[in-house]
C-alpha cells in the first residue's frame, strides 16, 4: 500500500521551502505563519529529520530538505496540471505560452498561423514571458533567452543568438567599413548594454561609443531602424523576416555570438501532454528550418 506521511505538512513544508518563509507559504494556503511552522515541525518529528535551519533572520533549508523539496514541487505541479485537465471541458485544449514580446511579435506569431494548420484545435494563448520573468504557474511551456540553466525546468535549445548590425537601406549605402559607424546613429536596447561594444569590438572598432537612441525592447529598436533612425543591433532570430523582406538589411558581414540561446523552456513532466508535445515538435521542426535567402542582404567588408 501508498504511505502517505501527513499531506497538510507535506503541502506546508513545499510551499515554506519555495517561498523561502512561513508567512508567504501561509498566504499561499490561506492559513497563518504559525500553522504553517507547526505543520512543518510535525512533519519533521514524523520523519525523524530536519528540514529547515530556523535563523534568526531567514529560513534555510537542509540538505535533506532541498533534496526533499526539489522532489515534493514537480509533482505538485503535475497534480496542479492534471486536475487542470481533468476538470477542462474536454472540447477545450488550451496551450499557453510565456514569451517576450520581441520575439512573439519578429519569429513566434508569424509561424502560429502554420501550427494552427496542423492542429486547429489547440487554443494558443502567449503572455509575457522573457528571460527576466519567473516561469508561470499556467504556463504549458516558455520561450527564453539565456544560459539554459533555470532550476526545475527542462531546456532545449531552438536557436543561436547571434549579433548583427541592420539598417534601412538609404543608411547601408553610406556603410563601406565598419569604421564608418557613427556613435549618435547607434541604436541601443537598455536591457542589453553590451551588445554594441562586442560586435564593435570584434569588428576592430572599439573606439566607437554607441550613443543612439535607446529603447526598451529589441522589438522598437529594429522598428525605428526601419524607418531609418539609425543602425540597430540586430539579433537573430528576430531579424531573419525583416532581412528577407528587404526591411532591413545587413551592411555588414559579421555576426558575433552573443554568447547565450534560445531555449524551449517546461517542466519535466509535460513531455507527456499531448498539446504541448504537438506545439514541442512544431516549433523544434520550425527552428531547424533554414533561413530563407535574404533579398535585402547587403555584405561589405
Amino acid at each position: 500500500m501508498r504511505r502517505l506521511l501527513f499531506l497538510n505538512g507535506i503541502k506546508a513544508f513545499e510551499a515554506a521551502a519555495r517561498t523561502g518563509s512561513f508567512a508567504a507559504a501561509g498566504a499561499e494556503l490561506n492559513v497563518s505563519a504559525a500553522a504553517v511552522s507547526r505543520m512543518v515541525h510535525l512533519l519533521e518529528e514524523r520523519l525523524g529529520v530536519a528540514l529547515f535551519e530556523r535563523k534568526a533572520n531567514r529560513l534555510a533549508t537542509t540538505a535533506a530538505g532541498r533534496a526533499y523539496q526539489s522532489g515534493l514541487t514537480p509533482l505538485f505541479d503535475a497534480l496542479a496540471s492534471l486536475t487542470a485537465q481533468v476538470t477542462a471541458p474536454s472540447s477545450v485544449r488550451v496551450l499557453t505560452i510565456g514569451v517576450g514580446p520581441t520575439f512573439a511579435m519578429k519569429w513566434l506569431i508569424p509561424r502560429l498561423a502554420d501550427f494552427r494548420k496542423h492542429e486547429p484545435d489547440i487554443d494558443v494563448r502567449i503572455t509575457t514571458g522573457g528571460a527576466a520573468v519567473p516561469f508561470g504557474e499556467d504556463w504549458s511551456c516558455g520561450i527564453k533567452l539565456g544560459d539554459g540553466e533555470w532550476p526545475g525546468l527542462v531546456a532545449e535549445p531552438l536557436f543561436a543568438a547571434d549579433l548583427l548590425p541592420v539598417c534601412a537601406l538609404r543608411l547601408a549605402n553610406a556603410l563601406k567599413r565598419p569604421a564608418d559607424l557613427k556613435g549618435p546613429t547607434l541604436l541601443r536596447v537598455a536591457h542589453s548594454p553590451d551588445d554594441w561594444p562586442s560586435w564593435l569590438e570584434a569588428a576592430g572598432a572599439a573606439r566607437i561609443c554607441a550613443r543612439g537612441t535607446e529603447f526598451e525592447f529589441y522589438g522598437q529598436a529594429l522598428q525605428a531602424a526601419v524607418d531609418g533612425l539609425g543602425i540597430a543591433m540586430g539579433i537573430r532570430p528576430y531579424i531573419d523576416d525583416d532581412l528577407a523582406a528587404g526591411r532591413l538589411v545587413a551592411p555588414f558581414a559579421l555576426s558575433v555570438p552573443k554568447g547565450m540561446r534560445w531555449y524551449l523552456v517546461y517542466r519535466g513532466f509535460g513531455t507527456g501532454q499531448r498539446d504541448f508535445a504537438a506545439f514541442r515538435r512544431w516549433i523544434v521542426r520550425a527552428a531547424a528550418e533554414p533561413a530563407v535567402r535574404r533579398r535585402g542582404q547587403r555584405h561589405a567588408g
